[in-house]
């Protein structure tokens, strides 16, 4: 997400705004958990809030006619829930209201995504998985449909118990991990679970007294929720094993203003992701450049990171240029059948998420896939 219609207000020496500024920043921030991205039109409506000239309430309804007037056509586009929520989160976290219980947490979903989904503010009642880019298209064993409420009940009755008199601050880091990296692993709602939690959390640090009124949640929302997988998946035959290190990373910024790097190729369990010396893909050897992909597991990330429709037209370009092939905007439109605006549109997205890369040498405008090695 672009930080400058926002920049001015962070920095804001009238807090009333600052405080804006950043819950707006967070709110839609926070999207990117689920791939979405907000309009033009909803950044334009949050600086009117800032601004004093429109409350959240007026923000909201103004979204809500919008929508009415110019509603979206194509299944896959889901800007109009990106803005929404949006508006919905920047108004729950400027709120002082806030009570640690499991109510609590769903109400903030049915307010959240009342108008969203059916099942806003409800306990989901069948089981799910979710292929994670994170994971090479594994999922993490989430709560069981069967236990739900009584799991949420227990984990926030424990949470109330548990003292946090005289631990150190690293102590202190490790639990909150330990306990959002929990709640989220039930995994409640059957969609918009990510944000729900992210939500109740900054709330509830807020009442324990921490400031997180910084742009780290905005920034690195999807590090967030590929640091709360990697707290719950255990492969042990591959020697791979939950953590909560990276949650503890993203914490210590949050909460400590440090200043560790995020980075979510970090956190793949392949390995191939990992740092070095050299902070980008680019700067692994040629023996991996001229290697084949792995096609399952740029399938897994594709389907992790892509509405379906936009998977499928991504897959089938994957067969259309294999084995480090060479495109263009134009072989694109070509092989897919798309408008010029989409295929600008596809071409950048696919080089934000990591799918394609840019490759010099070769003419303007020229990529290639990515290697996926597991």
């Amino acid at each position: 997400m672009n930080k400058d219609p926002f920049e001015q207000y962070i920095k804001e020496s009238e807090p009333d705004k600052r405080d804006k500024g950043y819950v707006w920043y967070t709110a839609i921030g926070l999207q990117a958990v689920d791939g979405l991205k907000t309009s033009e039109y909803l950044v334009h409506t949050a600086v009117r809030n800032i601004e004093g000239e429109i409350s959240f309430d007026e923000a909201n309804a103004l979204l809500q006619t919008y929508y009415e007037e110019n509603p979206v056509r194509d299944a896959e586009d889901r800007t109009e829930e990106a803005d929404k929520v949006s508006a919905k989160i920047a108004a729950l976290l400027s709120e002082k209201a806030f009570s640690f219980t499991p109510n609590e947490y769903l109400s903030i979903h049915r307010r959240l995504f009342t108008g969203i989904y059916s099942h806003a503010g409800h306990i989901r009642d069948f089981n799910i998985t979710k292929k994670e880019w994170v994971l090479n298209g594994a999922t993490v064993l989430y709560g069981s449909a069967a236990e739900l409420r009584a799991t949420l009940d227990y984990d926030f009755s424990e949470e109330k118990k548990f003292s946090y008199k005289n631990l150190s601050m690293d102590e202190i880091i490790h639990h909150l991990a330990v306990f959002v990296s929990r709640l989220w692993q039930i995994h409640v709602f059957a969609e918009g679970n990510t944000r729900t939690t992210a939500v109740f959390f900054i709330k509830y640090l807020r009442t324990l007294g921490f400031d997180v009124t910084n742009d780290i949640f905005a920034e690195n929302a999807w590090y967030f929720r590929n640091s709360l997988v990697r707290a719950n998946y255990n492969d042990l035959k591959n020697g791979i094993h939950q953590t909560t290190e990276f949650l503890e990373l993203f914490l210590r910024n949050l909460i400590l203003n440090e200043n560790h790097p995020l980075h979510n190729r970090t956190l793949h369990i392949s390995g191939m992701f990992q740092e070095s010396e050299k902070p980008d893909i680019e700067g692994i050897k040629s023996d991996i450049d001229a290697s084949k992909p792995d096609i399952e597991v740029l399938k897994a990330d594709i389907e992790r990171l892509f509405h379906p429709k936009t998977a499928g037209h991504i897959l089938k370009l994957c067969r259309t240029f294999p084995n480090q092939a060479l495109f263009g905007r134009s072989d694109v439109m070509e092989a897919i059948s798309i408008k010029p605006s989409r295929t600008s549109e596809l071409l950048k997205e696919m080089a934000e998420k990591g799918i394609i890369e840019p490759v010099s040498g070769h003419g303007k405008g020229k990529y290639r896939f990515r290697q996926r090695n597991g």
